[in-house]
């Protein structure tokens, strides 16, 4: 870990390390969500919503997911690679196919940190704070 840029304990400034990274309200946001890409983010996309939906009912390859979309296919591609790039999707090779599979534990684990987060909010939303 670096030593501060001017002491740290006195209240100056202190630089930011990849063991200590500077907190911001989006950046800490981002980690109560996941540790991983933000998978809720990642969801947010009507597209990629859409995508892991159809995927929900079993695997499929990129023409499927194309018929079944109507989206284009460089556009099914690049929102599976990022699919695939958080874990909420893993390719699996059949033949001349490929084809897509949703991680449920992925999902699953979004699940669980947004049911944390509203059991956070139900319990705390009487707690105002002062002005």
């Amino acid at each position: 870990m670096r030593e501060p840029e001017s002491g740290g304990d006195d209240g100056s400034a202190v630089r930011p390390t990849p063991a200590m990274p500077m907190k911001t309200d989006a950046s800490h946001q981002g980690a109560l969500i996941s540790a991983n890409p933000d998978v809720v983010r990642l969801l947010g996309d009507p597209l990629r919503a859409q995508i892991v939906r159809i995927l929900a009912a079993g695997p499929a390859t990129t023409s499927h997911l194309v018929a079944d979309t109507g989206a284009k296919q460089p556009n099914v591609s690049g929102h599976l690679k990022q699919l695939r790039e958080a874990g909420v999707v893993v390719p699996e090779p059949r033949g001349r196919f490929t084809y897509y599979r949703l991680v449920p534990e992925s999902l699953q684990g979004a699940a669980l940190h947004l049911a944390d987060l509203a059991a956070d909010a139900r319990t705390h939303s009487g707690a105002f704070r002062d002005c």
